[in-house]
């Protein structure tokens, strides 16, 4: 093939089976939250769609990979569409830092003064409002989220060793480091599961209960895709797709994990510790 030339796919499903996914997910968390039944086989089903989807997109670009269609400009594009995919996740928890940051320092004070419109209400932070529910425990810093703070600290050194191990063309260390970061994400996925386990409050618990779940959900959703994703590179790894210059999707990932790593230190300060 010209290698001089950009390479063009051919039109993809993958992006609309992605669409059908996560709006089947959606549909049923918010049947969820109504506690109907079928909210929980819907959110299964788009699951499952997901993992699909991520399969068979992952595979298609592999294989075009392996094929030599992509040249150095299709390498750029690549690093500007990863770049901006994580300014995007960025801005993503920005909105959601920020709804928690209002209900915390203007929100929840000002309904405290408008005693006319909720009499009682818990001006307090942490807060679930007025009546019954203004009485709950609000998850330690001290516990499982300080244990989970040095689980991710650690995998993103670990990551970046086998990042040095694949520029040295050492494969060892880069199995291992990969195998090693994919069991932390684990076990941090696993843990948080267990602290969700241990609260005493939900979702519905007023305003503390939505941002906490809103922001510490959506980061093991990150977490778990990530997860995947450093699969699918050890995957690669063992199969021989990268060398010493050529390891783009490696990095991509790495720096997708960092991220993560990122906004868990700020949700350790910014949710569990302030």
């Amino acid at each position: 093939m010209d290698t001089s030339r950009y390479y063009l796919p051919a039109p993809s499903w993958w992006p609309i089976v992605g669409s059908v996914a996560l709006l089947t997910l959606a549909s049923g968390f918010l049947l969820l939250l109504q506690r109907m039944p079928a909210g929980s086989y819907l959110m299964l089903a788009g699951a499952v769609i997901l993992a699909v989807m991520l399969f068979g997109w992952f595979g298609a670009v592999i294989r075009e990979g392996i094929a030599g269609r992509y040249n150095g400009q299709v390498d750029v594009s690549y690093r500007w569409g990863m770049s901006w995919f994580i300014f995007s996740e960025v801005m993503f928890f920005a909105a959601l830092f920020g709804a928690l940051f209002y209900a915390r320092y203007f929100a929840v004070p000002w309904l405290g003064q408008a005693s006319l419109l909720w009499p009682g209400y818990n001006s307090t932070w942490p807060t679930a409002g007025p009546g019954s529910l203004a009485s709950f425990t609000p998850m330690a810093a001290w516990g499982i989220p300080a244990i989970n703070t040095l689980i991710l600290l650690s995998s993103g050194a670990i990551v970046t060793w086998a990042h040095w191990g694949l520029k040295k063309d050492n494969r060892l260390q880069l199995k291992i480091g990969l195998a090693l970061t994919i069991l932390l994400g684990v076990i941090f996925i696993a843990l948080q599961a267990y602290e969700y386990f241990l609260a005493d409050f939900s979702l519905k618990t007023g305003i503390y209960g939505a941002t906490f779940y809103m922001l510490t959900g959506f980061h093991g959703a990150h977490v778990t895709l990530g997860v995947i994703m450093l699969v699918v590179i050890l995957g690669r790894v063992i199969a021989g797709h990268f060398s010493e210059k050529r390891h783009f999707a490696f990095e991509a990932v790495s720096w997708y994990w960092h991220f993560v790593d990122v906004v868990w230190l700020l949700l350790f300060v910014f949710v569990y510790w302030l």
